[in-house]
């Protein structure tokens, strides 16, 4: 499988101050990607770079093996960007800022038509097409600046915080629409909201520092760090005082009177333990199921490395 977008020892310096250093990453097929890290960690360089909107200092972007630098009008036509703040004319209709979009994006005069009534379905803006951009809810805004994104049909799209100031519904419409997108385009989604990352991303990229701490699946982001406790439901609990006497077992939280939280360090096998000593002593055990570490644990742990 080919690479479609691929970042090669990036690097960008501000003044005598480096904002990212040597990323190196490659996406060869579609899906939606999470570009992760903390404010000033060097993720907006690094979308500006990809997108064009900044030139690197050092390093090379290839979207479908076409170097950014040496050819950047070929290389941008196969990118669709949505900046955190949409790029809308609110006295525009929705037809006139997709047409204009389409322009913008050198597409055919006789094909523009349909590359706008295609992209207002994909994004179920249709039935808004004759209204005025201002008099649109921020959730059809936002639609409104994903179709100008992918109104060319990129291979890679580019979305920053793209369901920042969407209310609860409009998020949950959002997220399906991103879903949809990232099965026929490479999506690369910038987001705070660690929840949506995990709904949304089959890999993950995180910036700290400038630099790439984590590179890999969602799976393995979610069991970065080791767990630590587990949690166990029984018909005939023991007391607090039984269940730290099982070697391994730190401390002891009861959630209800049949459900605890088992906390415990250095033992792989403490769940055949809790299992064994609950035949012998007849607690009656129905459930236990170790916890996943909280996404916020994992990127505290990995902010720190950096």
């Amino acid at each position: 499988m080919s690479t479609v977008l691929k970042v090669e020892n990036l690097s960008h310096r501000y003044s005598s101050a480096w904002a990212i250093r040597d990323i190196n990453f490659e996406i060869s097929s579609t899906g939606v990607i999470g570009l992760l890290g903390s404010n000033g960690a060097g993720k907006s360089t690094t979308m500006n770079i990809i997108c064009g909107v900044l030139k690197q200092t050092e390093g090379e972007v290839y979207i479908n093996g076409i170097n950014k630098k040496d050819d950047p009008r070929l290389a941008k036509r196969q990118l669709g960007f949505l900046p955190q703040t949409p790029p809308l004319y609110a006295d525009f209709t929705v037809t006139e800022y997709l047409t204009y979009a389409a322009d913008l994006r050198f597409i055919d005069k006789m094909k523009v038509k349909k590359a706008v009534a295609e992209a207002m379905d994909k994004t179920g803006i249709t039935h808004f097409s004759s209204r005025l951009i201002k008099n649109l809810s921020g959730g059809y805004k936002q639609r409104v600046g994903i179709a100008q994104a992918i109104i060319h049909k990129p291979s890679v799209v580019i979305l920053d915080e793209p369901t920042n100031g969407l209310d609860p519904n409009q998020i949950i419409e959002a997220r399906k629409l991103i879903r949809d997108i990232g099965n026929e385009h490479i999506v690369l989604l910038s987001s705070h909201v660690l929840s949506e990352i995990n709904l949304l991303c089959r890999d993950i990229i995180m910036i700290e520092g400038g630099r790439i701490v984590f590179s890999d699946s969602m799976d393995s982001f979610n069991n970065y760090l080791q767990p630590t406790s587990l949690l166990a439901v029984m018909e005939n609990p023991p007391t607090e005082a039984e269940l730290l006497k099982i070697a391994g077992i730190t401390k002891v939280e009861f959630l209800t009177a049949k459900q605890c939280r088992l906390f415990f360090s250095g033992n792989k096998t403490i769940s055949e333990a809790v299992i064994a000593e609950s035949m012998k002593q007849g607690w009656r055990l129905q459930e236990i199921n170790l916890e996943r570490s909280l996404l916020d644990d994992v990127f505290k742990q990995l902010s720190r490395q950096s």
